[in-house]
């Protein structure tokens, strides 16, 4: 496999490996360490690319282990949050704010969740794989995937209510 192959291959998911990266370490520079760790050892092992059926589901895996990889080292304790800032045109400060803070809300109540709710809520809401290819990635049966976003979901959802109607966080 040539360099022009290999990209082909593996560019259009940069972007939900970074992603997927990004949400189990938190820092923004972890996750390009992870993404650049990554795409290097596929191409140390681009030959052997084209035995597997689906690259992105692997690539996916490896990511997910490399993080939690990372997350166990001792650099770990080194991680810092970080938010983002996002802006749209034409909106109110107070709805700027407001947005802002179920963003912000929303992102520390997947952090709240058990390691396996928050790698599939991650890889279905925001990657947006379907069941197979998430069960394939995490080696587990359509059934727990189902019912571990279920309760990811409702956790959210329960926590969002109790926030907005009583101000309880």
């Amino acid at each position: 496999m040539n360099q022009s192959d290999f990209l082909k291959v593996v560019l259009p998911f940069k972007d939900k490996v970074f992603r997927l990266a990004k949400r189990l370490l938190v820092s923004t520079e972890e996750a390009e360490d992870a993404t650049q760790e990554l795409f290097f050892k596929l191409w140390r092992n681009k030959e052997k690319l084209a035995d597997y059926k689906n690259v992105e589901a692997f690539a996916m895996t490896m990511t997910k282990n490399y993080c939690y990889d990372r997350l166990k080292s001792k650099q770990a304790s080194n991680l810092t949050l970080v938010h983002s800032n996002y802006k749209e045109k034409d909106t109110s400060l107070d709805k700027k704010l407001e947005y802002r803070d179920s963003v912000s809300q929303v992102h520390k109540l997947i952090e709240n969740l058990p390691e396996q709710q928050k790698l599939i809520i991650q890889l279905r809401d925001v990657e947006q794989y379907d069941f197979d290819e998430i069960c394939k990635m995490l080696d587990m049966k359509p059934t727990a995937v189902r019912v571990s976003l279920s309760r990811a979901r409702k956790t959210i959802r329960e926590e969002l209510i109790k926030k907005h109607n009583y101000g309880v966080s």
